[in-house]
């Protein structure tokens, strides 16, 4: 418990900065930092109160197996009872900060039911504390990313004449599934011109001599993400993606060469951004750098041009640089970093080096 209470301190405090007297925590994974309880609550209520004065209060359906815990008050409902009836009688008036995940329904509810209280958006309190990951988080995410190495890799070696993009997903879901993880669904595996497209789902397209290969894959262990990309080039490779890719490798490791406490996230964006545009393919990088991750495969920081959180130790986000030619070719290169005293550590150690698959 002495975990959640640094961190429940931690909210405290941004909550008084932020000039919050109570906010209301909807999100599985931010009520889950803060009280060690997962819930995936579908369409039923499911939330978690505190105030300024330390009072926690967690709210949710009898279903959800909820048990009592130290120094946190439990009030449970049922299907047939009406979900917000032990909320209405438990914040205060005045300023209520909402959750950012919390579903409208309720809050309208609330708000006729409670005239007297004013909703603003209440997420920063506990997003700014979950950007900065303590010790223990922060071996979680090593170990998750240690572990994506080894699947990356058996990705990788799924290649072959013949195989669909869904055949090499399916190699990675088994290889996650065996490493441990709960569920492999998802993965992003693209060949030749479907790698155009950043977020290009997997299907039936069947590898050809000359493709590239987007492995973009990721997945939580004990609840902290992995995420890396890495990209190949099947039997052969021509000279323009060859140029492609040695671009957005140095893209990457140029801003993780410059990733340090005490600047603002866009100048990694920008550091990249610059290698990319010099070398003649600045419209072909289309997205943002990166993204946050931790509990959530996606949240802040925000890792772009228009991001200005200041970068410190604890901070763990992705530095994902890509070029994609519209009906030709993609390329990206993805690590997960945590930002340190002096720099960064890179969490992913596969290999960037260009590979030719045989």
């Amino acid at each position: 418990m002495a975990l959640f209470t640094t961190r429940i301190e931690r909210v405290l405090a941004n909550m008084e900065r932020q000039g919050l007297h109570q906010i209301l925590v909807t999100s599985t994974a931010s009520v889950y930092y803060l009280t060690g309880v997962w819930v995936q609550p579908m369409e039923r209520m499911f939330a978690f109160y505190l105030d300024d004065t330390g009072r926690c209060v967690l709210f949710g359906n009898e279903l959800f197996g909820l048990q009592p815990m130290d120094g946190v008050e439990l009030f449970q409902h049922r299907d047939s009872d009406d979900p917000l009836r032990d909320l209405v009688h438990v914040v205060r008036p005045g300023n209520l900060g909402i959750d950012k995940a919390w579903p409208s329904r309720f809050l309208i509810q609330l708000m006729e039911q409670r005239g007297d209280i004013t909703p603003v958006l209440g997420s920063a309190p506990v997003d700014d504390a979950r950007m900065r990951k303590d010790a223990t988080e922060i071996e979680l995410l090593r170990r998750a990313s240690r572990i994506n190495d080894t699947v990356v890799a058996a990705g990788i070696a799924a290649l072959h004449e013949g195989v669909t993009e869904t055949e090499v997903a399916s190699a990675v879901e088994e290889a996650f599934r065996k490493a441990g993880a709960e569920r492999g669904e998802g993965q992003l595996v693209c060949f030749g011109a479907n790698a155009a497209d950043p977020h290009h789902g997997p299907n039936q397209t069947v590898i050809t001599d000359g493709d590239c290969a987007v492995l973009d894959i990721f997945i939580p262990f004990d609840r902290y993400w992995c995420d890396m990309t890495r990209t190949v080039f099947f039997r052969s490779v021509t000279e323009e993606e060859r140029r492609i890719y040695e671009t957005v490798k140095e893209a990457n490791l140029t801003a993780e060469s410059v990733i340090r406490p005490g600047l603002p996230m866009s100048e990694f964006d920008a550091a990249a951004r610059r290698v990319i545009e010099k070398a003649g393919y600045g419209p072909y990088f289309t997205h943002r750098l990166g993204h946050g991750l931790g509990l959530d495969c996606h949240e802040p920081p925000d890792n772009s041009a228009s991001c200005h959180v200041i970068a410190e130790p604890g901070m763990v986000f992705s530095v994902e640089p890509g070029i994609y030619l519209p009906g030709k070719t993609g390329v990206r290169i993805e690590d997960l970093v945590l930002v340190t005293e002096t720099g960064c550590e890179v969490l992913n150690h596969y290999t960037k080096e260009l590979q030719i698959v045989k």
